[in-house]
């Protein structure tokens, strides 16, 4: 029996490069789309969501006063008002993070859309059974980025704002803080942290690919553990509960990397089945 050709062995580089080219149009019209969605919204996306930390009644400097309170620990999650003002310094500024913002807001939208499209490009170089997992993979990948998207909009941002506004070299300097520095906290940590949980992910392919073992990630998983809870260290008041809190997720998806990199490695690879799926 003939066996059935392979689209994908034929394909030149020049035909992937057209491939990539196209997913690249393809993920800026859904990030534009994202973004015109978001545009209509920003009134919302930014007095709630983007200087939502720098009020003194957001909900994470809440949870922490109480911690506070009740373990008589570091009140500085207590203050009111946090003690700094946002500015904006140039004519078009304003209208510059509002589009920015936008297209952020759209990335995230987009983000499960990017993840397929990714997923087409680099299904041609797995395994057959590997091809057929692409809802899982863009269900678990969405899933993992947008819960560390929200960890770091509700625990990273929120300590690393506070940590940052009370901290001063004298009295004398007043905070002041530009419009495009603020945001870009907000926005960069979140997102950050959004493709930070796709660790899992990413330490699947890699060891698919045989690029990473589980030895490996053991045996460097003392330095991980240290530079989590420097991280940690640094973006927290100095006490021990808002360090264990930030770092238990990050300690966690480590631990979840070496189990996936474990699991990979122990099954069976198939030889390659060259028929489409």
């Amino acid at each position: 029996m003939t066996k059935p050709k392979n689209k994908e062995k034929q394909m030149s580089f020049l035909d992937h490069l057209e491939e990539l080219r196209w997913l690249l149009i393809r993920s800026a019209i859904a990030i534009l789309v994202g973004g015109s969605i978001a545009f209509f919204f920003t009134d919302f996306i930014f007095d709630t969501i983007i200087f939502g930390p720098k009020r003194g009644d957001f909900i994470t400097y809440q949870f922490f006063c109480d911690i506070a309170q009740r373990f008589d620990l570091d009140k500085s999650f207590c203050n009111q008002e946090l003690p700094f003002e946002i500015q904006n310094r140039t004519m078009e500024g304003q209208f510059s993070v509002m589009i920015w913002t936008s297209i952020t807001a759209g990335f995230i939208i987009a983000f499960p859309f990017l993840l397929w499209e990714l997923w087409k490009f680099i299904s041609p170089a797995l395994y057959n059974k590997e091809r057929k997992n692409a809802r899982v993979f863009i269900f678990v990948s969405s899933l993992l980025f947008f819960i560390g998207v929200v960890f770091g909009y509700y625990v990273i941002t929120p300590l690393s704002i506070n940590f940052l506004a009370n901290l001063e070299v004298s009295n004398i300097v007043k905070n002041q803080i530009d419009l495009n520095s603020y945001i870009g906290l907000v926005k960069t940590t979140s997102l950050a942290c959004g493709l930070v949980f796709e660790l899992p992910i990413i330490i699947y392919f890699l060891s698919v690919l045989d690029l990473v073992t589980p030895q490996f990630l053991r045996e460097y998983r003392k330095y991980a553990i240290v530079l989590i809870l420097i991280i940690a260290a640094v973006i927290t008041p100095p006490d021990i509960i808002s360090q264990i809190i930030v770092s238990i997720p990050l300690l966690i998806l480590y631990e979840i990397s070496i189990f996936i990199s474990k699991f990979v490695q122990r099954k069976p690879k198939p030889s390659k089945d060259l028929t489409p799926s």
